[in-house]
């Protein structure tokens, strides 16, 4: 096991630690510039998790993961106060994915003077989908990750990249449709989706499910690879059949499921059921399986 990560749980400490470990790093580099990611995270780690720090690590001198349970982005308190915290479970987590340092600052760092009179606003693209079935959690969402990525800037001269899960595509679309609009001075990276060896897309809220409740939850993973696979072979969408898949599954209640654009998450009507699938294209869906929630996704095309 690698060396826990350095905690710190303020904005200070998150630049006074960087600092330190930039300026070494710039020593190794012969342009004397070096690179700093951010990870940012609601703890409840995974291999998920893991796989974004790896992503990372491979590619920058310094990496910063935070974990920061963020109320803005739920709608009902109960599910805030259900969500699992497990700081030092997380830092084992860390060290093993091999963050240097971990920032957990309290609300009451993050959020100063209470809830933020003002937000970002996610727009057009956070209405739809998920922000169709959770109004307001997109804005609560990209208010967070605005104010990490101000946090995570590098403190000396260096690249910075922040690296998202590609398991919550409308949030990591979101994202980039931010930084590309409000010209934050970052690169973000997409890291694919890690799965179970049965299929089941990673989540902190597995842990919640029932052994029924996780079986029936795999017929998500079924049902868009299924179209996956009809993609790849250049065939039309059977999106009824996907749809009937997840309809015979009683645990399951289905919320949505979609062929969208990546950039702009509009629908993909065109090339989905009377014609051969050609481009690129995202598969979404999204259900209720017992009292979890769960989303999961998959790219159609090259």
């Amino acid at each position: 096991m690698s060396n826990r990560p350095h905690l710190v749980t303020t904005q200070a400490e998150l630049k006074e630690a960087s600092a330190e470990l930039l300026r070494t790093a710039a020593g190794r580099h012969r342009s004397g510039r070096a690179s700093q990611a951010l990870v940012p995270t609601m703890g409840a780690l995974h291999a998920g998790h893991a796989a974004l720090v790896d992503a990372a690590r491979a590619a920058n001198d310094v990496v910063v993961a935070s974990i920061f349970v963020n109320p803005l982005q739920f709608g009902e308190a109960a599910d805030l106060d259900r969500y699992p915290r497990t700081l030092e479970a997380d830092l084992e987590v860390l060290a093993g994915a091999g963050a240097d340092i971990a920032f957990a600052p309290s609300v009451e760092e993050v959020y100063p003077g209470g809830e933020p009179l003002v937000r970002v606003c996610s727009g057009r693209l956070g209405e739809k989908l998920e922000g169709a079935s959770r109004p307001g959690h997109f804005d609560g969402a990209l208010t967070v990750v605005a104010k990490l990525l101000h946090y995570g800037l590098p403190a000396l001269p260096a690249d910075f990249r922040a690296y998202f899960g590609q398991k919550d595509a409308q949030q990591l679309a979101l994202v980039r449709r931010m930084v590309a609009d409000l010209d934050f001075p970052v690169e973000i990276v997409g890291v694919p989706t890690v799965r179970d060896a049965d299929g089941l897309a990673l989540s902190s809220r597995n842990r919640f499910l029932s052994d029924a409740e996780r079986e029936a939850a795999l017929v998500l993973s079924r049902s868009l690879h299924y179209l996956k696979g009809q993609a790849e072979r250049h065939e039309p969408l059977d999106l009824q059949g996907a749809l009937a898949m997840i309809g015979s599954v009683p645990l399951v209640d289905l919320d949505y499921l979609e062929v969208v654009d990546p950039a702009t998450l509009e629908p993909l009507a065109f090339n989905c059921q009377d014609s051969p699938f050609t481009g690129d294209a995202l598969a979404l869906a999204a259900a209720r399986v017992g009292p979890v929630r769960l989303i999961d996704n998959v790219q159609l095309g090259s």
